[in-house]
């Protein structure tokens, strides 16, 4: 035998060895990644239950830029749209981009408690953590003194709210800062995202001592994170800038905060009939009447209590290049929370055609049928396309009080410690300009606040707001379908 395959018998077992080695580390990685995750996911259901908004709830989000110009709220407040259609509530972005806790109890009492909420979240730590402080090296020493003096500004925002026995008091742990993802330029801040996890153990205290709710995003957006990262090293929930939740990421946000108030598995429908003997044998958050069946047919009027969730398959908000959709990789949305269950059983083999409203909807076969098929993910049905329009119209309201945050930006960071907050006149438009040319934010909402100044433009923006919501739960209503079942 020659020396060369000599050698290469002896290397073999060897690099085989080391292969099988990097394949079981990958894998334990892997594993361990999906298993924080799924404890991450145990630990939301067991130990963070608030309390689900009721008719009448005035619902006020209060926060940084992630609030500000961010979709979580919008999302929960479509969710509550199209699920309790007869339920009134009204939701307020309450959000300021760049706030720490000592700007948000500096405005709570103008920008929050002036809207009569009857609850109140409170979120604040991405901000608070610093940026620029972590090239330093006494990096930690400064965020103990920024965390002294967060935690003091707190509590004058806690006093506030302990002084509203009848204000319902949920405070949020922040969604992370990502320092592990390849998606973004180079990790700056290296420390920062553990010191956001002091601040969420804080607030999860403070909560506790207070007997308040308290939601936390920082610990499970952390482990879907790893979890995507195993696999993809870009993947993030925060891809552009490590800070700020993409579309999906702020659906992965609604998702919890919809799962802390324990509203998983609260079906839009979930019907079954027996078509051997003509009956329905269940109408979970429905009405079926009029089954009717002939040799190839079954017709039945179906009306479901409630409308299907629309997922936005459109990317929105400046900076973002994701979708509210892309969340279903890496949350059961579908499963948990958003199935219009059809199941028909005792049908004659073969394929079946399904109408509603006269409408083709797809093809399923008799076994499908019995098991059951999920309208709600078949964005065809009238009643989807219904909820569609609900969703176009909360977009359109979305954006309109962006531009009541902008303007509320300007009036806390640049008019109100000059003494011209809601001044609405040229001193305060001149004040606007002499400050944007050398702070770069100010600059950016000041294009806003060359229309908003105007008190007649904001209260046209508020009556188009008005309309808006009016004509939402005008059309948020569930109407009778007439559904046809046919055997090809």
């Amino acid at each position: 035998m020659p020396r060369w395959q000599i050698l290469l018998n002896q290397i073999k077992p060897t690099f085989k060895m080391l292969v099988i080695k990097k394949l079981k580390e990958k894998l334990t990685l892997r594993v361990c990644a999906v298993m924080v995750l799924l404890v991450s996911f145990t630990a939301i259901a067991k130990a963070q239950t608030v309390a689900p908004f009721k008719n009448g709830d005035r619902v006020a989000f209060v926060g940084n830029s992630i609030t500000d110009g961010g979709h979580y709220h919008s999302y929960i407040w479509l969710y509550y749209m199209t699920r309790f259609p007869d339920m009134r509530v009204t939701f307020f972005n309450a959000g300021i981009g760049g706030d720490i806790a000592k700007q948000i109890a500096r405005r709570f009492d103008d920008d929050v408690l002036n809207r009569n909420p009857t609850v109140v979240t409170v979120t604040w730590g991405m901000n608070d953590t610093g940026y620029m402080e972590w090239f330093a090296d006494n990096a930690q020493e400064t965020f103990r003194k920024r965390l002294d003096t967060s935690i003091k500004y707190y509590h004058i925002i806690e006093e506030k709210l302990k002084r509203l026995p009848n204000v319902k008091k949920v405070l949020v742990a922040s969604s992370p800062y990502d320092e592990t993802t390849t998606s973004a330029p180079n990790n700056l801040y290296k420390g920062k995202s553990a010191a956001l996890l002091q601040i969420a153990e804080f607030q999860e205290a403070a909560a506790k001592k207070n007997q308040w709710g308290f939601i936390d995003l920082n610990r499970p957006m952390t482990a879907i994170n790893k979890q995507g990262q195993a696999t993809d090293p870009a993947f993030s929930l925060t891809p552009n800038d490590r800070i700020h939740p993409d579309n999906d990421g702020h659906m992965v946000m609604a998702y919890l905060i919809l799962k802390a108030q324990g509203l998983a598995n609260n079906s839009v429908a979930n019907v079954q009939i027996e078509a051997g003997s003509q009956k329905v044998v269940k109408a979970e958050n429905a009405v079926v009447n009029k089954l009717s069946r002939t040799t190839n047919d079954i017709t039945f009027n179906y009306l479901a209590k409630a409308l299907p969730y629309p997922l936005d398959t459109v990317v929105r908000g400046w900076g973002n290049h994701r979708r509210q959709a892309d969340a279903l990789k890496v949350i059961p949305f579908i499963k948990e929370f958003n199935q219009e269950v059809l199941a028909v059983k005792g049908l004659a083999s073969g394929k079946y055609s399904l109408q509603i409203d006269g409408q083709a909807i797809g093809n399923w076969s008799a076994d499908d049928l019995a098991k059951g098929i999920n309208l709600a993910e078949q964005t065809n049905t009238p009643q989807y396309q219904q909820a569609l329009q609900v969703m176009a119209l909360n977009e359109e309201r979305w954006e309109i009080e962006r531009r009541f945050r902008n303007h509320a930006f300007i009036e806390f960071n640049v008019l109100f410690d000059r003494g011209l907050y809601n001044a609405d006149n040229a001193v305060a438009m001149d004040t606007v300009n002499a400050v944007a040319k050398r702070e770069i934010f100010v600059a950016g909402n000041k294009s806003t606040y060359l229309t908003s100044q105007y008190k007649s433009v904001r209260q046209a923006w508020q009556m188009e707001m008005d309309l808006l919501l009016a004509q939402i739960y005008k059309l948020n209503k569930p109407v009778v379908r007439q559904v046809n079942l046919t055997r090809l």
